[in-house]
Order: C-alpha cells, then sequence, then structure tokens
C-alpha cells in the first residue's frame, strides 16, 4: 500500500514554516529500536560533514525526533531536528568502481530518509554503485542564513566523498548524484551551483569540486517561483534577498558547465507541478547540456523506488537511469 505522501507532507510543511518548536509526528508512533519495520538509522558507516561546528550554527541545536509514518508493512522513517549532517555508506558486493550520492526529499521540513535514501542505496548498490546518502541540515531549524543550509552540506558532502574516495574504491571524477522532490531541488542547485561561495573554506578538502559528474532530478522541484508544494517558503523564510532568490531558481542558472542531467516525473503529480522537469528541460536544451527526461503518465508524488503499482511504466526508472549514466560515465 502506497503512503499518502502528499497529505502527510502538506500538514508536515505548514508546521515546519510555522516555526514549531517540534513537528507534529504524522502516522503512528515510532516504535521501539530494533522492531520489525524500523531500518537500521543512521548504518554503522558514517561519517560527519563538519568538524567542530557547522555554517550559522544556533545557540540551541535542533532536537532529534524522527518518526516512523504509514500503515503496517509500509511504513517510512523520517528526520525531523538534525543538530548535525552527515553522510551514511552503503557498500556493494560487487562494487564498478562508481559513487553515487542520494538526496532524499521531504519539502525542507524533513528527511524522507527510506524511502529516498536507503531504498535508492539498497537499489544501486545491488547494481555496483557505492551510495552515499546525505542527511541534510534543514533550513527551518534555526540555522543562520538559513537558504544555504543545505547546499552548504551538499558541496561539503561531494568534497569529502572525494577526499576519501580511495577508502571506497570509488573514482572521484565519476560521482553522481540523484535528488528527489526538495532533494531535486537541492541536486539542481548542487548541478547549477557547485562553486557558489555559501561557506568559508574548513580544511584543504574544500579545495576538491563539489561539481557532479551527472545529475538526476526525480520529481524535482526546479524553479521556486512556479513551486506550490511549501518547499520555496522552508527553504528561503519570510522576505529572503533576492539574490537568494535567484540562486535558487535553478532553471535559470543552467549552463553550457551544468553536467548532464536526467529527469523523471508523474504527469499525475499533484505536489510539485511537471512545469519544474519541463522548465529544466528547456533550460538544459538552450544550454546545449545533454538532458533526458520521462514524464510518465501515473505515479503521483514521493514514489521513491518501491512505491509504484505494479506494473506501472515508471517502475522502470531505476533502470533507465542506470542505462544513460553508463553512457554518459566511462571509467
Amino acid at each position: 500500500m502506497t503512503i499518502d505522501r502528499r497529505t502527510l507532507i502538506g500538514g508536515a510543511l505548514a508546521l515546519s514554516f510555522a516555526g514549531t518548536a517540534r513537528a507534529q509526528e504524522w502516522g503512528e508512533p515510532t516504535p521501539a529500536a530494533g522492531a520489525a519495520d524500523r531500518p537500521e538509522w543512521p548504518p554503522r558507516e558514517h561519517f560527519a560533514l563538519w568538524p567542530g561546528t557547522a555554517p550559522g550554527t544556533p545557540a540551541t541545536l535542533p532536537e532529534p525526533h524522527n518518526t516512523m509514518n504509514g500503515p503496517a508493512g509500509d511504513r517510512q522513517l523520517w528526520l525531523y531536528g538534525i543538530p548535525e549532517a552527515f553522510v551514511s555508506v552503503y557498500r556493494p558486493a560487487q562494487p564498478n568502481g562508481r559513487g553515487l550520492l542520494s538526496i532524499p526529499g521531504g519539502g525542507y521540513g524533513f528527511v524522507s530518509v527510506q524511502n529516498e535514501g536507503i531504498d535508492v542505496a539498497q537499489e544501486y548498490a545491488r547494481r555496483g554503485y557505492t551510495v552515499f546518502v546525505l542527511t541534510y541540515r534543514l533550513p527551518g531549524e534555526g540555522w543562520a542564513q538559513r537558504w544555504d543550509v543545505p547546499l552548504q552540506d551538499a558541496q561539503r558532502a561531494m568534497r569529502l566523498i572525494r577526499a576519501r574516495a580511495d577508502t571506497w574504491n570509488i573514482d572521484p571524477d565519476t560521482l553522481g548524484i540523484v535528488g528527489f522532490s526538495a532533494g531535486g531541488h537541492l541536486a539542481a542547485s548542487l548541478a547549477t551551483s557547485y562553486d557558489a561561495s555559501v561557506y568559508d573554506r574548513v580544511d584543504g578538502d574544500d579545495a576538491r569540486s563539489a561539481k557532479p559528474a551527472f545529475a538526476g532530478l526525480i520529481y524535482p522541484v526546479i524553479n521556486l517561483s512556479i513551486d506550490k508544494s511549501n518547499s520555496s517558503q522552508n527553504l528561503l523564510g519570510p522576505q529572503p534577498p533576492a539574490d537568494a532568490v535567484a540562486r535558487y531558481d535553478t532553471a535559470n542558472r543552467v549552463t553550457a558547465e551544468t553536467p548532464p542531467v536526467f529527469l523523471v516525473q508523474a504527469m499525475d503529480d499533484g505536489l510539485v507541478n511537471p512545469d519544474n522537469t519541463l522548465a529544466m528541460v528547456e533550460a538544459a536544451r538552450a544550454a546545449k547540456v545533454p538532458v533526458e527526461a520521462h514524464l510518465f503518465e501515473e505515479g503521483g508524488h514521493g514514489f521513491g523506488i518501491r512505491h509504484l503499482p505494479e506494473g506501472a511504466p515508471a517502475t522502470l526508472w531505476p533502470e533507465l537511469f542506470a542505462l544513460w549514466i553508463a553512457r554518459h560515465v566511462t571509467g
């Protein structure tokens, strides 16, 4: 059974944007540690992004309060209250030497880490990829310059993964990204603003490039001006500066230097307007950036890897993405 994520996201984001001290727990209460339907989180192999304090750290750090959501047998882990950004690592049994950073969505009000992180890691680790799942800080949880916080974490993650590529026997030049919903917006921001100066250099690793070799954008928010999902409000907050708004209208920032882009969306998506995907396609074509898009008739929003009706054409997108990567990445 598929979770009605549109209803849950709408309520969760409204609470987040209103600035409540603690988001309401949606769905059933979180089960005790070790419950059968609760994934191991965080996994044993993970690493923090920032030594000491992260940029813009508030006086009081957010308090973690993760929830399990949805009906029995189809529950998902969502993360709220993220005091520290980190990357989880999923190693394949038969590595192909390539790395993939997965960026879950959640409207910048929570992180849908199971549906768009753990499940993605399992799927692509099976295909030989070493998969990294980004747990990024949430803009509305007290961080200064809130609009830059997720991009700070995404840039830093790319740089650290490349700096430690030998640890996982991956080629740093082929490291790509895949992002979902608001995580798709963050992935698009990284693909178009990978060299934007959004934090002060921390160490020598920050001299490395944050540019992805390719970008998969799955039902993504692209232009905040056409976003109706509350992602823009949760990212920017009230009265953001004009340069912040301009930076995160990502289709307008596509250039010939933007990496190849792969897009997936369902035409019946009731949360993120498919015009977002079309805007990125148009921008990529204008800049002569390699682009491929798959617009499926049905699928709704938030389907991730496993939440589509059996036999729906959209279930093929993970295979299509893998085939596309193989045509654009050598090594």
